[in-house]
């Protein structure tokens, strides 16, 4: 996605047409709009989220507030432009007479081809619920990529350990332990048992040290440093995975039926 966006003169040169629009896919708290930052923050693009819901309570509707914003948009020189839960505008269209709903798809359908003819922008859209958008929106010329973010592999697991854990600690924790035991987790899930490693260990540290001040000899209070791997390993043993072994295997065959890359 980023080289031929950051890169247009060289990749008109090979024969690259960049990309105008993606879809992203995948369980929930996978990380598909820290995806979507990222590539902002790659292009150094502005990012502008568009929150449907937040539409919908307009005077124009939630089908004019869309088709306004988006005009909006068009005035900026670049843009990722980043929509949630897009399953929310774009489900299936089913159902005589059409819905409010259907009419917001069919908007959105309308905006899609003007955004793409438009240089310098990316239309990211992502959902949880792949199979719940209508076959239309998904079709070939109007997005050009339909990227799965699943869990995080072994590598990918290792540098989220790495973000989390205090420099001061890093030495004296067992990472390849860590990394071992949160196959299956999300990135969300990690975060949630990184952060109530080190909840702990500070609760421990206060509480130890308040225990010492108490003593009769008035001994000097000694802080744990920071968690520590069995504290990790304590959150971790705790921590309630986001994804089950069905929608992990429901991910997969949407990768293999619907997966565009």
């Amino acid at each position: 996605l980023v080289l031929p966006l950051g890169n247009p003169d060289l990749a008109e040169r090979y024969g690259v047409v960049p990309p105008r629009a993606v879809v992203l896919f995948g369980p929930p708290g996978t990380g598909k709009t820290t995806f979507a930052k990222a590539i902002a923050s790659r292009l150094e693009w502005p990012f502008v989220e568009v929150f449907p819901s937040r539409l919908a309570s307009d005077s124009k509707g939630l089908a004019g507030a869309l088709r306004e914003t988006f005009l909006e948009i068009s005035e900026l020189e670049h843009a990722v432009v980043f929509i949630d839960e897009v399953e929310e505008i774009a489900s299936q269209r089913q159902g005589e007479p059409p819905s409010p709903l259907q009419g917001v798809t069919n908007e959105l359908l309308k905006i899609i081809p003007a955004f793409r003819e438009q240089p310098g922008r990316l239309l990211v859209c992502a959902t949880n619920f792949i199979r719940s958008l209508d076959t239309a929106f998904l079709r070939h010329g109007r997005f050009d990529y339909v990227i799965p973010i699943g869990l995080p592999d072994e590598a990918a697991r290792h540098a989220i350990w790495q973000r989390y854990i205090p420099a001061e600690v890093a030495a004296d924790v067992d990472l390849g332990l860590l990394v071992a035991e949160t196959d299956g987790f999300s990135p969300a899930d990690l975060e949630f048992a990184a952060r109530k490693a080190s909840q702990r260990a500070l609760e421990k540290a206060v509480y130890e040290t308040h225990d010492d001040d108490d003593d009769d000899d008035g001994g000097a209070a000694r802080a744990t440093g920071g968690p520590t791997t069995a504290d990790y390993l304590d959150a971790i043993a705790g921590t309630r995975t986001t994804v089950s072994a069905d929608v992990a295997q429901d991910f997969r065959e949407d990768i293999e039926r619907i997966g565009r890359l």
